[in-house]
């Protein structure tokens, strides 16, 4: 499976991806709540100080005999009233009924040549009233309003107008923006640091028990061992006492099958003594050793076929392949002597391992060694090497050689192609069962000299 299929049935990346989700809306939250109370707060304020000028301009507003308002600018504290666009303005409006009336009976210096023009509005007396307009030259104006009435003449109603120019506070909400942006990203990679120091922290413990599994899986241990947190802790514990049920049905398993095997050898000497000893010449006699030997050699093969089938991928399993082939190497030499054939071992990598167990492996290589001396000439080569996650192991002899249509039948229990070359024909069976029962492969073919090669493929330990 590939790392695009894997990443999104990943515990990592699914922490990541939520983590990331939830800080982002956060902050973009966050951002959007900051930025609309600063602008809130910010027109709040410059409304309050326009309030403030209109509440002045109100005071500094009178009445003539006839009238008609007046408004001495001298008395206004702030210069930009006198200064032509400057960004403060003031206008006086009359209102008449039907809001017909006079537009700009009195306006500040500041709007020079021009009057301020605003929407349409039914103002009660002494309400303050805002709005944003376009001013003179096209400015952004705020405006606060208010509509005020002479006792003397109550029928008459004016529209006392103050504007400020936006764009400075405009500018002034844009550059908190802009910084609240930027602090917020660095805020943010800030926190996906952090996210992912948290996330690697957080799933340790899960790689410890990956490296954990991987050592039994290898071989290397029995148990899951380490140190881990409290709450993956009992998880460790209940795959460790699952591991030693199952290492406890494998012994009992074992040790029944080896009382079975006891249990029906102990007859069989029994019945071989008393043959030997009666009738050694007798037909009968012969015939009683023939089937009592192939009755042993019958509880061997189904014994080493329930041994493999009770262990195997049973988990802590490694076996070194050099000290094995050595070994079975030195016995071959011993029995085969009065042969003087040349056996040839190419040592294998020291690393090299089985993952089953020693006695399964000496079964299945000695099975074939003993065949290949058997049938050998003068040299028998024997090979070990690892292929991605296979343990490949090799036996070349120099002897006459299977014709390539009859290979097949000789992995069949009790074929044998020389009845005048001693063995019972189940050779080459057990190490067929054995190898299939570790989910490998028996293959036989031509040597490189004419002779026959059988070439196993084992799980290889890590």
């Amino acid at each position: 499976m590939t790392a695009r299929h894997r990443w999104p049935s990943s515990l990592r990346f699914r922490l990541l991806v939520a983590t990331l989700l939830a800080l982002a809306l956060a902050l973009a939250l966050a951002g959007v709540l900051l930025a609309s109370l600063f602008r809130e707060h910010v027109v709040r304020q410059f409304e309050s100080v326009l309030t403030q000028q209109l509440d002045q301009l109100t005071a500094r507003l009178e009445f003539d005999t006839t009238g008609q308002p007046l408004v001495d600018a001298a008395s206004l504290s702030d210069p930009r009233w006198q200064k032509p666009f400057s960004g403060l303005y003031w206008q006086l409006d009359r209102i008449d009924a039907g809001n017909a009336g006079q537009r700009a009976a009195l306006r500040s210096r500041s709007l020079w040549d021009t009057a301020l023009t605003l929407p349409t509005d039914a103002l009660a007396d002494g309400v303050v009233h805002v709005h944003e307009v376009r001013g003179p030259q096209d400015a952004p104006l705020m405006v606060v309003e208010r509509t005020v009435r002479t006792a003397d003449r109550p029928d008459a109603a004016w529209r006392l107008i103050v504007a400020g120019d936006m764009q400075e506070t405009t500018q002034a909400i844009a550059r908190f923006t802009g910084v609240l942006v930027a602090s917020l990203l660095a805020l943010g990679l800030l926190l996906v640091l952090a996210a992912l120091a948290q996330v690697a922290v957080g799933l340790s413990p899960l790689r410890a028990m990956q490296r954990a599994l991987a050592q039994v899986h290898d071989g290397r241990s029995a148990r899951l061992e380490g140190r881990f947190p409290a709450e993956v802790q009992p998880l460790i514990d209940d795959f460790n006492g699952v591991l030693d049920r199952n290492a406890e049905v494998v012994s009992r398993a074992r040790t029944q099958a080896g009382n079975l095997a006891h249990a029906l050898k102990t007859p069989l000497a029994v019945l071989a003594h008393a043959a030997d000893t009666e009738g050694p010449r007798d037909d009968l006699a012969q015939r009683v050793r023939e089937q009592v030997a192939l009755s042993r050699r019958h509880i061997d093969w189904h014994l080493a076929r329930a041994r493999v089938a009770a262990s195997q991928r049973l988990p802590g399993q490694r076996t070194p392949v050099a000290p094995v082939l050595a070994g079975l190497v030195r016995v071959m030499e011993r029995v085969h002597a009065d042969r003087r054939l040349d056996l040839q071992l190419e040592s294998p990598a020291p690393d090299l391992a089985f993952a089953g167990e020693e006695q399964d492996l000496q079964e299945m290589v000695g099975n074939l060694l003993d065949n290949a001396c058997l049938w050998a000439r003068h040299r028998v080569a024997l090979r070990a090497r690892r292929e991605a996650d296979r343990l490949v192991i090799s036996v070349e002899d120099d002897g006459p050689g299977i014709a390539a249509d009859r290979r097949e039948a000789v992995l069949s229990r009790g074929v044998r192609l020389d009845e005048a070359t001693p063995g019972s024909g189940l050779g080459l069976a057990i190490v067929a069962d054995l190898v299939a029962l570790y989910g490998g492969a028996l293959a036989l073919e031509e040597g490189a000299g004419g002779g026959l090669r059988a070439r196993i493929s084992l799980p290889a330990g890590r």
